[in-house]
């Protein structure tokens, strides 16, 4: 196993590392945060121009056929800047569920226009109860005549409101259905949501929201099965950006505590402080290398579902234990909007929800040992 990175890919990283330096620093991801869109749709073209949105797709469809490092390496670089972009929900999340579950006409209809940044998605699949198992999903599909009628809600839905598009995970006759949807449909309301990451989280409430039967994501009653191939790469590519905030926390850390002078010498002089970062640093290391380890997994073709959910269970914690970390070096202003801590410490909650929490991550991977 090759953990190295070939000259392309450190080209890529450097490319992506420059794009949101340059296009995105910390003042503007703030005033995104603080946008009803949150997020830039110039950005959004420029990343489709640069070739990212279509990395995962095959070239028939109007992709690039790349490698899946690739879209870790793109998410990492996201991570370390706090990128807002609706990357995960639409290239990710909505994008291979369509290569994996969606017909010719879906994939060629809608692939394209994802990758040349024409069209948002996202995925409507948790409820109130946010169960990330098959049980989970109440919402009903009722079929009256050749369309399904949808009445409920979903909850924490990821960029719903600037979508044009949704894949809604529901429940028919024949079990766990994916439909997809219009966004724009006069039935649908779409409530933004207050989170301590201020991402884009949406409740939606469907009121009669009628669906052909041509708009089902491969067969009714198959979501699930199709869902379990995209959640396997959409984790990855997730923890990806939990690295990336990591590496950037310790880093504005490490140069803040060697800045900041206390009883006339820099804090980062103190030995508990140097324990701290050495922790910290230690968290990252093992985080980043075991990333890798899997994302590598993933693009031979290995069964890495255990090692998935392993990642994401301890990712979530070390990312909390970095920026708890990180905020306490700085201190009270840590907390605040002037320092850029602030955003990922804030992000660090969030993050753990999405896709699995840690809970969930560790019974998986109690369920794949056979305890």
């Amino acid at each position: 196993m090759d953990l190295g990175f070939t000259t392309e890919q450190e080209m890529l990283r450097e490319t992506a590392a420059k794009f949101f330096a340059n296009e995105c620093p910390f003042d503007v991801v703030r005033e995104l945060e603080e946008s009803e869109d949150g997020f830039s749709p110039n950005l959004w073209k420029k990343m489709a121009e640069l070739g990212w949105l279509g990395v995962l797709f095959p070239e028939k469809y109007g992709g690039y056929e790349g490698e899946f490092i690739d879209i870790v390496i793109i998410m990492e670089e996201m991570g370390r800047a706090a990128f807002p972009s609706p990357f995960l929900s639409t290239v990710i999340e909505c994008g291979l569920v369509i290569i994996e579950g969606g017909s010719e006409e879906q994939k060629k209809d809608l692939i394209g226009k994802i990758a040349e940044g024409d069209m948002i998605m996202a995925l409507a699949q948790y409820e109130e109860e946010v169960s990330y198992n098959a049980s989970g999903i109440k919402l009903e599909a009722k079929l009256s005549g050749d369309q399904y009628v949808l009445n409920g809600k979903k909850m924490f839905v990821i960029d719903a409101n600037i979508a044009d598009k949704l894949i809604v995970v529901s429940r028919t006759e024949a079990g766990i259905t994916l439909l997809l949807v219009d966004a724009k449909d006069s039935g649908i309301t779409c409530n933004k949501m207050p989170t301590i990451g201020m991402d884009n989280n949406c409740e939606l409430i469907f009121n009669d929201v009628k669906v052909s039967k041509s708009d089902i994501i491969g067969e009714p009653g198959k979501g699930w099965e199709i869902l379990e191939k995209m959640f396997l790469k959409a984790i990855v590519a997730k923890c990806a950006e939990m690295v990336g905030a990591c590496k950037v926390s310790i880093d504005m850390t490490a140069e803040y505590s060697k800045e900041r002078v206390q009883y006339g010498q820099p804090i980062g002089g103190y030995q508990i402080l140097q324990h701290y970062m050495a922790n910290m640093l230690l968290g990252y290391d093992t985080s980043f290398n075991y990333l890798y380890k899997v994302t590598w997994m993933i693009d031979q073709g290995k069964d890495c579902a255990l090692e998935v959910s392993a990642l994401k269970a301890q990712l979530n914690e070390k990312l909390k234990f970095i920026t708890e970390r990180a905020v306490q070096i700085h201190g009270g202003v840590g907390t605040t909007r002037e320092f850029d801590i602030g955003l990922f410490y804030r992000r660090a909650k969030s993050h753990e929800y999405i896709l699995g929490d840690t809970d969930y991550h560790y019974e998986q991977v109690a369920k794949g040992l056979g305890l």
